[in-house]
This record gives structure tokens, sequence and C-alpha cells, in this order.
């Protein structure tokens, strides 16, 4: 007999539905290390949907420190930061890191995900308020559920209505807004200067998700609040490394008390198995280049400049993308799953981004550029995408307008 959860769970049909209609875009195996190309199949394929953005993935330097760190520290550290597993590479990371960020101490967590989680569950209370940006990232979202603040959303980027939600709250309450940097599906940046103002006005303190800005925008990559010249009027910083970090984990960088506090309060911290030393290592090693080399950036902008150039010419509608995310907005659902299906036949890979993630008329799919793309390989993904799009669209697009 079958109970009221399998019979729950046997009414998922959204991924069925998708695969009957040969259009499944998702758990694609990739048979090569994350670089410009990859296998597929056996079939060498365009990456443009990938989150490395300075391409350091498989750089022989990182690859070298994750190996000594390897037949030094072994493969796992079999316990949690709080007991067992801290390394003095794990602190050495740190105190790069609160340097990086400039700010003044900095304590890991095992994902970037569980660094939102464990800072935003733990921050405020009961009595307290978290304010979040309408496209925060789920893992703010998330660690709002499991704080037992009340949680309040202001539409997206618009300072306007962070003002008007903001003035509708106890005045005398804790408030702390928490945003992207740079939003992970929209490709554009948080109006800090404007939020960090409202913020000011009603006594809120400011937390900034950096996981798509670090290695990208401010001074050598450093995030958001660098880039804004607002390092120390922001609060909390938070970033990730599998990005343009090339490695696996998260952080949190703010002032020491507060680090002191999360240390001992983040659940996700606390009860979770550290941060491998290859992944500190190749972090570590990631950052050396990152503030050594600044050509690996300046070669990440020329190539959004010239994509994004090549995507507006063919009439591609890229919203207010900022930043090497460049969201191609298909604005239906299936159209969205067979122009990914159709570029991955023809040799590129992208994501698409739908419903429930974004509204149907929303849906796009998401380009993304790497220091390592050259010019010649974006030109032929662009072509292909354009292809692509005319098969779906023949009326809408302007080829070469």
């Amino acid at each position: 007999m079958r109970n009221k959860l399998h019979t729950r769970i046997s009414e998922f049909k959204d991924s069925k539905i998708i695969k009957e209609k040969g259009l499944y875009p998702f758990f694609r195996p990739i048979e090569s290390g994350q670089d410009t190309e990859v296998l597929i199949n056996g079939k060498t394929v365009l990456m443009f949907g990938s989150n490395s953005y300075l391409g350091l993935t498989n750089h022989p330097y990182i690859i070298e420190m994750a190996q000594k760190a390897l037949e030094k520290y072994g493969s796992g550290c079999a316990g949690s930061r709080f007991l067992n597993g801290t390394l003095d590479i794990h602190e050495e990371l740190e105190r790069r890191l609160a340097i990086y960020t400039g700010k003044e101490s900095s304590v890991l967590f095992s994902t970037g995900y569980q660094a939102n989680l464990g800072a935003l569950s733990c921050l405020t209370g009961r009595n307290d308020y978290l304010i979040l940006d309408e496209s925060d990232h789920a893992s703010i979202i998330d660690g709002s559920r499991l704080s037992f603040s009340k949680v309040v959303k202001y539409a997206h980027n618009d300072m306007n209505d962070l003002r008007k939600k903001l003035s509708l709250l106890p005045e005398d309450a804790c408030k702390l807004i928490a945003t992207d940097g740079i939003f992970s599906m929209e490709g554009d940046i948080v109006k800090l200067p404007e939020l960090y103002d409202v913020a000011s006005d009603f006594g809120a303190s400011v937390l900034v998700d950096d996981a798509h800005s670090l290695g990208v925008i401010g001074e050598k990559g450093a995030g958001t609040a660098s880039h804004f010249g607002l390092t120390e009027s922001t609060d909390l910083i938070m970033g990730t490394f599998s990005k343009s970090l090339a490695s696996l984990g998260g952080f949190i960088a703010s002032d020491a008390d507060t680090i002191e506090y999360l240390k001992h309060r983040a659940r996700s911290l606390m009860f979770s198995a550290s941060m491998t030393p290859a992944s500190v290592a190749s972090t570590l090693a990631a950052l050396d280049i990152i503030e050594t080399e600044p050509d690996h950036i300046q070669r990440l902008w020329a190539n959004t400049r010239y994509a994004k150039e090549l995507l507006l010419i063919n009439g591609f509608d890229l919203g207010r993308t900022e930043s090497p995310i460049l969201p191609i907005y298909i604005r239906d659902n299936e159209k969205t799953f067979l122009i990914t299906k159709l570029l991955q036949d023809d040799g590129v890979f992208v994501n698409p981004v739908v419903s429930p993630a974004v509204p149907t008329q929303d849906s796009l799919i998401r380009f993304s550029l790497m220091a390592t793309h050259t010019f010649s390989q974006i030109e032929e993904a662009v072509d292909k995408l354009t292809k692509a799009y005319k098969i779906v669209y023949p009326e809408a697009i302007r080829a070469n307008a």
C-alpha cells in the first residue's frame, strides 16, 4: 500500500515530460576538465555555461598545490572545524581572505551555500527582520527560512521599494539586508551606494553575497564592496570558491566579533565536515594568481564586452546585465529547452533557466564568459546561437542588424 509521501512523489512529472520530448538539459555528464571546451559523449563542445570566470580550474599551479596538500594532509579532515577538522591551512586561508576583502576576520564554510545558511540562520532572532532582494540566490532565501526572524522582500534592485519596506518596520528592531553583489541570473550589479544610504537611514546592517563578484569586480577582484569603495560600510561579505577561485567552499568576512559569534553559533559550520585540504590549497593558489596576475580579470572583461556586443548586434535581449553573466531572454520555457538542445547538438553548452527559478515570461539562456575563451570561440558560439534562435523564432531575430 502506497503512503501519502509515495503518492506525492509519484505526482512529480516535470522532468519526465521534458525527457519524453527529448529536451531534458540537466545533469549532463562531462568527461573532461571544466575548460572552454569539454567532452560530452566523446564530442568536443564549447563551454559557455561555466562559473569558472577566470578559467583557473586547470591551472598547473593550482593543481600542483592541491596535490601537495593531498600528500601532506590526506584526502579529508574527518570532522568539523569546531572539533577536530581545523588545519593550519584553514586558518591561513581565513587570514588571507580577511586581507583580500578588507575586513578584520573571516571564517570558512564547506560550501558557499552553507555560508549563507549558517550566517542568516543565526545572526538575527525572533523579533528581528531579514530584508531580501526578490532575486537573491536560493541559499539566502533558505538561510532566511531557517531563521526565526521575520522576512521581508523588496523589488529587485529597487531602492525606493527597499526604503518603503524598511519604513514599515519597527524603528528599534534589528534589521539585516541581504543581497547578491552580482545577481546570478540577471547579471546586474546591486546598487550598493544607494542601498547603503537607505540602510543607514534605518539603522540596518548589510550582507553582500559575492559568489559571482569575487575575481570579477573590485580591486584585484575583491568584490562588490571594493568595486564601490564601500568595504568599511559593508557589514558582512560572503563568498564562494567554486567560481573564480577554482575550488569548493565558502566564507563570511566581517569584524572580529561577528566572526567569533558565527564560529560558535552557525550550525552549518559547527555540524558539517570542514573543507578538504586540496580545496583549501586550491583556493590559496587561486588567490595567489588573482592578486599577482591582473591580466586574467582584464581578459575576462575583454571577452565580456566582445560577446555582449555580438549578441546585441544579432538582436538578442540581454536585459540589464553588467557582468560576464549574459542572460539571453527567450521568454518561453519549452522554447528555452529547445534552443538549449539545438545548441548542444551543434556543439555549444549553455544553461537554460526556466520556471519556477524564474517566471516563464522571464525564461532565459544563461551565457557566461571565461577569461580563457578566445574571440573565435565567442564568434562561433554566437553564430550557432543565432542559427538556433532563427529555427525557433524565424520572425523575431534581426540577423546582423
